[in-house]
This record gives C-alpha cells, structure tokens and sequence, in this order.
C-alpha cells in the first residue's frame, strides 16, 4: 500500500463531492484526483502555448502607440516610468 497522503484544509462539504464525483464516473479517488491534475496541467499549457505563439491581438504599431501613451499618462500622474 502506498504512503496515505492528506490535503489540509479541504472542508467536509469539498471533499464529500470529490467522493461522489469519483462514484458518479465509476473511478477511485486517486484515479479521479490524477485525471484533473492531467487536465489542469493540459489546460493550463494550452493557455499560455496561445497566449505566447498564438496570433497577435494588435499590430505592432498599435502596440507602440499604446506604449507612447501609457508612458505619458504615468508621467503626468507621476509614476515611475
């Protein structure tokens, strides 16, 4: 058997609907909790894979140009730049 592990402060309410979530798929808890960590992992890595190599929102101009005016308005109140 393998070393029990314990998740402090998980609530009575949480972690009775993780058991009934495992129950409901016809998985054990251990094989539900590992199928969302690989989930999570995935989704999460989907999401700065888009965010980092997917296609641009503005165009490089747009870009600077909101530079120049974030630059200007952290001047005039003040900010460091």
């Amino acid at each position: 058997m393998e070393n029990v592990r314990t998740i402090k402060g998980v609530n009575r309410e949480s972690w009775l609907k993780f058991k009934e979530l495992a129950a409901k798929k016809g998985m054990t808890m251990r094989d539900l909790f590992e199928n969302m960590i690989k989930e999570y992992s995935k989704k999460s890595d989907d999401f700065w894979d888009e965010i980092l190599s997917g296609k641009k929102r503005i165009s490089d101009k747009e870009a600077e140009d909101m530079l120049k005016i974030v630059k200007e308005l952290r001047k005039d109140k003040g900010f460091r730049i």
